[in-house]
């Protein structure tokens, strides 16, 4: 299987055995990225994503039982 650049970038999934068996772990680059993350382009949608986990995280508070909520 080829990998494009992009996933390069990111990191890599390998192969590995443990207790008998093959498994598959994502293996990410080491940090700091290069070229580096530019965080204040992105800056908008990470505070959508930080309100949205905030909103997820209120909703909690009102079920009588997390894990029915969780299992949905």
């Amino acid at each position: 299987m080829l990998e494009s650049a992009s996933s390069l970038r990111l990191g890599r999934l390998v192969e590995t055995p443990a207790a008998g068996e093959i498994v598959r772990a994502f293996v990410p680059r080491p940090l700091p990225p290069a070229p580096p993350i530019d965080v204040l382009a992105l800056l908008e949608r990470l505070s959508l994503a930080e309100r949205a986990l905030g909103r997820l995280d209120g909703i909690t508070m009102l079920l009588p039982r997390q894990e029915l909520f969780l299992y949905m």
